[in-house]
């Protein structure tokens, strides 16, 4: 069975079981958390989600993604600018799915 569910602007598709990365939720490591954006489940479409249809997980920990680096620059203006950016990203691992 999977579902794709919708957290922080981005869709995921998942099953029991499965580990991912996703933008920064509150709560502690350990806690249960409950996505209730569900768009999809096996055959079943939502329009835009389902209604009844839950999938819930476990945070596993709280971390910090790999450095960027966004850099601007103007030819013939003499204008550079150098920036660094790190997203706060949650893993989550899925416990169940419920239709």
């Amino acid at each position: 069975m999977f579902a794709v569910i919708e957290t922080g602007g981005k869709q995921y598709k998942v099953t029991k079981g499965d580990v991912f990365d996703i933008e920064k939720l509150e709560g502690k490591d350990g806690e249960a958390v409950k996505f209730d954006k569900v768009l999809l489940v096996d055959d079943k479409v939502g329009t835009p989600t389902l209604s009844g249809a839950t999938v819930t997980g476990k945070i596993v920990e709280h971390k910090r993604g790999e450095k960027i680096v966004v850099f601007k620059m103007k030819a013939k203006k003499r204008y550079q600018k150098t920036q660094g950016h790190r997203q706060s990203l949650t893993t989550v691992e899925i416990t169940d799915i419920k239709a």
